[in-house]
């Protein structure tokens, strides 16, 4: 059984700041159009197609907008949440996410990677599910060095562990993710690094560049 939690949450802060900069119309960057369909749409069918039994998409600032462009995808394999209070960090995204998935191995990703292909997504969680002791390791798409590592630095999301492992940790920490991971590098978890196909796949949609360049080269 292997879970999903997919965090769009966010203010889109940056996205916002940007677009305004630019004397162009507000949009949310996970509503904004890519091949034909929103950004977060691309996210949750690479997620579907990775093997996950069941993904949960938790929600917060704008939850009503991006709820009428979910409603809309027809899946029996989705569950919307929404974060209790939405001014949280990604922890307690992360944790609301974790409370409402079945114990056990779950993968999370951002809702902005709409790059991270299914492959790639798959690839994180076979090695999760090959190791000898799955409540022990993080399986996570690698920024730098890969294979097993002695760093945390720069790294996020996706990555898959068991639940009861992160639950640990989410509980008590309210903060965003690395210093989390960072944390549990300390403490002896087994991190192991999957490498991106592409360079695109390590790019987050948060500046209309971003976007753009996803636009031209998905």
């Amino acid at each position: 059984m292997i879970s999903a939690v997919i965090t769009a949450a966010g203010k889109n802060q940056r996205m916002i700041k940007d677009l305004k900069s630019r004397n162009m119309d507000i949009n949310h960057k996970l509503l904004m159009d890519l091949n034909g369909k929103p950004v977060i749409i691309h996210t949750i069918e690479n997620i579907l197609k990775s093997g996950v039994d069941e993904c949960t998409v938790v929600l917060g600032h704008f939850s009503s907008e991006i709820f009428e462009v979910l409603k809309k995808f027809n899946s029996k394999h989705i569950k919307i949440i929404e974060n209790p209070d939405y001014n949280v960090e990604l922890s307690q995204t992360l944790l609301n996410g974790v409370l409402n998935v079945k114990p056990g191995l779950c993968l999370f990703v951002a809702a902005d990677q709409p790059t991270v292909t299914c492959e790639t997504l798959e690839k994180i969680i076979v090695k999760a599910l090959e190791y000898e002791n799955p409540e022990n390791i993080v399986s996570i798409l690698a920024r730098k060095k890969y294979g097993y590592l002695k760093s945390a630095e720069g790294l996020g999301m996706p990555f898959v562990c068991h639940t009861k492992l992160l639950l640990k940790y989410l509980r008590d920490y309210k903060d965003n993710l690395n210093p989390i991971l960072r944390k549990m590098i300390v403490d002896g978890v087994v991190f192991y690094g999957t490498p991106a196909s592409k360079d695109i796949e390590l790019l987050n949609i948060n500046q209309y560049e971003d976007y753009l360049y996803v636009k031209d080269h998905l």
